[in-house]
């Protein structure tokens, strides 16, 4: 999600103080805290907790550095040392955050339960993952290859997902629910993804090299499908719930079964988006992924 920038009106403090500033107006930011104001109003016992996580913070990236060390906090690495490092990610690369921004759209969009901005940030381990994850990545990718996997084992630990931090992720990605999810370590995930609990993207024994399959823009992959091997997974296509996916899978396309076979094609643009989870013959379901 791009930010929106634009000058400081006429009469403004800038002015007054002579200085030529730029406001940012971050969308999402802001209506992450409109949200986070009304339910801190509706449920006093909570406004602790949303002051402490959201509203005490001037920036999406603060609030999930924050929020995310909490979580990922052990007796050999402390939430400060490890909010620490997620800020060092963030101005490092500031792509990050517009990926965050990004995936908390997606969430909104395409997961029915969820009905803010504000509650991925708030509840969804699938989200946190994803998040943290995007911090092991740069780590990665800077030579800290211990801290990474450190990281890693701990995100495994905390919210059943385990992504290796090579593996490379898109934005606008959904892990819905999250449990059970597993990403080898070259493993390609594109832009606009959906895919729900128990995925696994893995290899096929102990190969070597670049051995996990590539996941094209805006695939949906149902509940405890396994994708196993270096292949291609088109772009638009929908892997069925339960379908162990041996051979590549062209665009636009359905797979489903063990192994799974090519059941559809042509369904439809951004399956991703529609979440639409059954193959239709007239009024009949044929297969329910």
């Amino acid at each position: 999600m791009s930010e929106t920038r634009k000058r400081v009106g006429q009469g403004s403090r800038a002015e007054s103080r002579g200085e030529d500033e730029i406001a940012i107006v971050d969308p999402v930011w802001s209506r992450v805290c409109s949200e986070a104001s009304t339910l801190a109003a509706a449920e006093p016992a909570l406004a602790s907790f949303l002051y402490a996580t959201v509203l005490h913070h001037d920036r999406l990236e603060s609030a999930m550095s924050y929020l995310l060390a909490q979580k990922l906090a052990t007796a050999d690495l402390g939430a400060l040392l490890i909010r620490q490092l997620f800020d060092e990610a963030y101005t490092a690369r500031p792509e990050i955050g517009q990926e965050m921004r990004a995936d908390i759209v997606a969430v909104f969009d395409r997961d029915p339960a969820s009905r803010s901005y504000v509650e991925p940030i708030l509840y969804f381990k699938g989200f946190h993952a994803l998040q943290a994850y995007r911090v092991t990545h740069w780590l990665w990718r800077e030579g800290r290859e211990s801290m990474a996997l450190y990281l890693q084992n701990t995100i495994s630990d905390r919210f059943a997902v385990d992504v290796h931090p090579a593996a490379r992720i898109g934005r606008g990605v959904l892990i819905d629910h999250g449990t059970g999810v597993v990403i080898g370590e070259t493993a390609v995930v594109e832009d606009d993804v959906s895919m729900l609990q128990g995925v696994t993207l893995g290899g096929t024994g102990k190969e070597v090299g670049d051995r996990h399959p590539k996941i094209r823009r805006g695939v949906l992959i149902g509940a405890g499908a396994t994708v196993l091997g270096n292949i291609e997974v088109g772009a638009y296509s929908r892997i069925g719930a339960g379908a162990v996916v041996l051979t590549p899978v062209p665009p636009h396309s359905t797979a489903a079964g063990v192994p799974a076979r090519i059941i559809a094609v042509e369904m439809g643009d951004q399956p991703s988006h529609s979440m639409d989870h059954m193959i239709r013959s007239g009024d009949i379901v044929d297969y329910v992924i």
